[in-house]
């Protein structure tokens, strides 16, 4: 499976509402992931702790549009340009646009760092 493949599958999972699913299967067990203001998050388990207690707080999700998706196959690298709709359970309902950038390793990701913007 190519890079591609993979980081195609994920966000379809993602669409889907497995975003979990596609977490345990695609991140290495010492991934860092770096988020929209700079701060590092190492570990899968910190990460995934992380990313449930986003997920938690969504109330509603409308939708993901993938505005553009990416691979370098000889650097295993990868990046997707996506926009996701949601509403929050405090009912702020937000548009997040985001790139996100994933590095690489045989079947895992091992770091990926978010850009974004949020619009209430």
């Amino acid at each position: 499976m190519s890079y591609l493949e993979k980081i195609n599958d994920i966000y379809t999972q993602l669409g889907q509402g497995k975003a979990m699913d596609a977490f345990d299967q695609y991140y290495h067990t010492d991934c860092d992931m770096v988020l929209e203001d700079g701060e590092v998050v190492s570990g899968k388990e910190q990460n995934r702790e992380r990313e449930i207690e986003f997920f938690s707080s969504v109330e509603d999700f409308h939708g993901l549009e993938i505005k553009s998706i990416t691979s370098n196959e000889e650097n295993a690298t990868t990046a997707v340009e996506c926009v996701m709709d949601v509403t929050f359970k405090d009912g702020n309902r937000m548009l997040i646009e985001q790139v996100a950038t994933q590095k690489w390793e045989g079947d895992h990701i091992v770091k990926e760092r978010f850009y974004g913007t949020q619009q209430g």
